[in-house]
């Protein structure tokens, strides 16, 4: 007897069945836009595509390797059966008291390892997740402009409203220009410094009055730090944290990414305010099942490597602005090298668009920069160029730029 077939349809190859399926974003993902580095990847590859060598000056994507006794601890761990089961939610002891001895040897501030520290899958998500945590729908979040994209990202997919305020060229900041009926809803306070993307250092006095400005507005001060460790000659700069009281009114958000060469690690970290650090950890232990023991363990070797292998690298990224900015003059540009991380923050010449600039400099010369309006409408008229390529990639930019 001949089997009959089956008269049900393989919805997989039908077309029309997914043609069905209507999916909108949420109302939080309003105003929320994909991430302009992810878009400019694609844009990137697709010139690479076309058989353009292209050189990658637009990410801040350090190069070089981390620390070798980082490396080993890793591999010592992978190696150990015991390490590859789920670590628990609050990072292990070893790493949060690492985390306490950086902060007391670089910046003579005495943390709580168990209350006053959050592991991190790398500081980005923390950025997002806290604002999950604290803010409500119509709440306000004061965002510098420029500024790193998922301040404004986090804010929006929780419903928040935000409210940009300018840094002027030298990274200077009027919290005092902020509109008065914005104040009113305000709960959050974004800083980063150093600043991704003009490089710029804050001072004493500045951190001093946002510390006081958050206390007499009832606002949680983010301190985004991640750069404090690529820096250069006399440059030491600060947490946030060291300002009397910051504690209170504050929470800093660190990364090895930046500082031990390790940004595909995904190690971060939130310190400060214990209270909102709680309230962050509730968020996470709802998403996540915590931090791979294996870079635990490596992370612990990292936040105890010396300075002077810091200063070594540090020498690196130095002698690669120098030359970056040399040859940008060359063509017509007026870089300055910062005294912090491993960005120029370079000014477009009119009549020039900072998009307009970089998407002529990928597709005629293969010389990928990001445009200062990756960080918000301030960014306009700017580009940002990073120093995390091999020297011998920075020397052919020159005999590329010159023919566009």
């Amino acid at each position: 007897m001949k089997r009959q077939q089956s008269s049900r349809r393989d919805t997989a190859q039908t077309p029309a069945a997914s043609s069905r399926l209507h999916l909108t974003p949420t109302g939080s993902l309003d105003g929320v836009r994909a991430y302009p580095f992810a878009e400019w990847n694609v844009r990137c590859r697709a010139a690479v595509e076309r058989g353009l060598d292209v050189i990658r000056l637009d990410i801040g994507n350090p190069d070089l390797p981390p620390p070798d006794a980082v490396i080993e601890a890793a591999s010592r761990a992978l190696h150990a059966p015991r390490e590859h089961g789920y670590p628990g939610y609050a990072g292990i002891e070893a790493l949060r008291v690492a985390i306490a001895d950086y902060y007391r040897r670089r910046f003579d501030v005495s943390l709580d390892a168990d209350g006053q520290i959050a592991v991190l899958l790398g500081s980005k998500e923390g950025i997002i997740h806290l604002q999950h945590a604290l803010l409500n729908p119509c709440d306000v979040v004061l965002v510098p402009d420029p500024g790193y994209t998922p301040y404004v990202a986090g804010a929006r997919m929780a419903g928040a409203d935000v409210v940009r305020f300018p840094l002027g060229a030298d990274g200077g900041f009027d919290l005092d220009a902020v509109p008065a009926d914005a104040m009113q809803r305000a709960r959050l306070l974004w800083l980063n410094y150093p600043n991704n993307p003009t490089g710029a250092v804050v001072v004493r006095e500045s951190l001093e009055r946002a510390v006081a400005f958050a206390r007499r507005h009832g606002l949680l001060l983010c301190h985004d730090a991640a750069y404090t460790d690529v820096r250069f000659g006399a440059c030491v700069p600060m947490s946030v944290l060291e300002i009397p009281g910051a504690a209170d009114v504050a929470v800093e958000f660190n990364s090895l990414s930046k500082t031990y060469n390790m940004p595909g690690w995904r190690i971060g970290y939130a310190v400060g305010h214990p209270d909102a650090l709680r309230l962050l950890q509730l968020v996470k232990s709802n998403v996540d099942s915590g931090m791979f023991l294996p870079l635990q363990r490596a992370a612990v070797v990292a936040l105890a490597t010396g300075d002077g292998w810091i200063a070594q690298r540090n020498a690196v990224y130095e002698n690669r602005l120098t030359k970056l900015a040399a040859i940008l003059s060359r063509v017509g540009l007026a870089p300055v090298v910062p005294a912090a991380t491993h960005y120029l923050w370079v000014p477009v010449p009119a009549p020039d668009t900072a998009e307009s600039l970089a998407v002529r400099w990928l597709e005629q010369a293969g010389v990928a920069v990001a445009p200062g309006t990756f960080f918000g409408p301030g960014g306009e008229g700017f580009i940002r160029v990073s120093a995390t390529v091999p020297t011998e990639q920075i020397r052919r930019v020159e005999e590329r730029l010159c023919c566009t």
